[in-house]
Order: C-alpha cells, then sequence, then structure tokens
C-alpha cells in the first residue's frame, strides 16, 4: 500500500504547527501505530525529527494513543482505538490526515501527543471512594441490584482517552466526567459521598475549560468503549439533587 500521511508537526505548546507530508509504504497487516513506527524508523534513517505520539498497552486499554484520522477521534472504525485499528481499513493510494486531539483544555505538547492531565484533575477533585470498605471478602460481602452492577459497570468502561471531547463541537468533557460519577454514584460505596463528588467534579471540569454539552452525541458516537450518553443525564440529576441538598443544609 502506497500512503500520503498529512502529519501534524508542533515542535512545542508555544510554537506554531503545521502539517507535513510523508509518502509511506505499508502492508494491510501493520496496525495503525506500528506503521508509525516504520515511518519514524525511516524519518531517523534520514537524519529527520520523529513523529511524536502517545502510546502504552496497544491493546485498546489505557487510551493514551489518542489522535484524529482523516477528522475523526481514533479513526474510522467504530468502537476502535488508534493502536486497535488496521492498515487493511485503508487503501492503496489513500491520503490520511492525521492530527492531535483538539481542545483548549488539551494543549499540544509535541506534535501529535497533548496533555490531558486536566482529567486527572476531574478525578482528583472527586472521582473516587475514600470510606472503607474493608478487605475483598468484606466489599463482596456487599449486595448489589443487578440492573445497577450493569451500569455501574458500563460506565466504568470508560478510559479516559478523551475522544469525546475531541469529537464534540464544544470540546465538552462531560461523557467523560458523567461515566466517572455514574458508576460510582450506582454503587453503594459510593453513595456516601456522592453529592460531594458530583459538585467538585463539575467545577472542576468548568475550571479546566471544557465546553458545555449540546447534545450532538458526537461524544457517543466516537467513544471506543461505547459510553452511553444517558451517564450524562444521570449526572444532571446528580448535580441537581446535589445542588438542592446544599441549599436545604
Amino acid at each position: 500500500m502506497n500512503l500520503k500521511l498529512k502529519i501534524w508537526r508542533q515542535a512545542g505548546r508555544k510554537t506554531k504547527g503545521q502539517f507535513q507530508t510523508y509518502s509511506l509504504e505499508a502492508t494491510p497487516e501493520m496496525s495503525f501505530l506500528e506503521m508509525l513506527d516504520v515511518l519514524n524508523e525511516k524519518i531517523i534513517e534520514d537524519k529527520g525529527e520523529p513523529v511524536a505520539f502517545e502510546h502504552d498497552c496497544r491493546e485498546g486499554i489505557c487510551g493514551s494513543c489518542s489522535m484524529v484520522i482523516n477528522g475523526q477521534a481514533h479513526g474510522p472504525m467504530g468502537m476502535t482505538t488508534t493502536c486497535q485499528l488496521h492498515m487493511r481499513h485503508f487503501k492503496d493510494g489513500d491520503t490520511i490526515v492525521i492530527e492531535p486531539f483538539r481542545a483548549r483544555a488539551f494543549p499540544v505538547l509535541k506534535d501529535l501527543v497533548v496533555d490531558r492531565s486536566s482529567f486527572d484533575r476531574i478525578i482528583q477533585a472527586g472521582g473516587y471512594i475514600s470510606v472503607n470498605t474493608g478487605q475483598a471478602p468484606d466489599g463482596n460481602s456487599i449486595l448489589v441490584n443487578q440492573d445497577d452492577s450493569k451500569e455501574a459497570f458500563d460506565a466504568a468502561a470508560c478510559i479516559g482517552c478523551g475522544a469525546c471531547v475531541a469529537a464534540c463541537p464544544n470540546a465538552s468533557a462531560m461523557l467523560f466526567a458523567s461515566a466517572k460519577v455514574a458508576h460510582l454514584a450506582f454503587l453503594p460505596q459510593g453513595k456516601v459521598e456522592r453529592q460531594k463528588r458530583v459538585g467538585r467534579m463539575v467545577a472542576q471540569m468548568d475550571k479546566e475549560g471544557f465546553g458545555n454539552c449540546s447534545n450532538t452525541y458526537a461524544c457517543e458516537a466516537e467513544c471506543p468503549k461505547g459510553i452511553s450518553v444517558d451517564n450524562i443525564a444521570k449526572m444532571n440529576r446528580e448535580y441537581f439533587s446535589s445542588s438542592v441538598g446544599s441549599q436545604k443544609d
């Protein structure tokens, strides 16, 4: 496969970036990241600066391989992270445009690498359980309704990749934050801090500069784990309940 790659190159956060074009021969069996590895080997052989991009597990688990491919977060395949995307989904002679996630809260560090520490700060604001639930046997002894358990597990599948932010026209982090709020709110261990949790996480999300949700459903469509926008409704209900509860206090 002979490909033309238009890749965003940016030396640093405060420098101006631009697209650079590369020609590369790839095979259908390669993963997308393996294709970029081959490109970087070629660039290094030519005494150039390799393309910086994030990766870790390459198994669709860690969420670090975040990039926009031909205008879509993680590329053209639904329910797929970039590392699980293979070149057989492209054709010989294709031009592939590769760029970083675009959001004010995700500043570009270098090339395709963005700073997503804003997500970490949202989690630190309240996305945890501080109550002592004992050892594993003690936790397992707490009965959880099967429907609630399923909803909690589905929400907890979020890997924090940021595709929802990149896909949203407002760069909203509502799907990410709501998944973290919902999966704890569904469980009895998380109910103790539910009011403080949602208030702190929403406040931190706003502080980071993420946009508001306008219900375009683009976040759900591009999420590699299929996180439902129903979680956003769940978070809104939690937030409203928290606001009413605080006024009563």
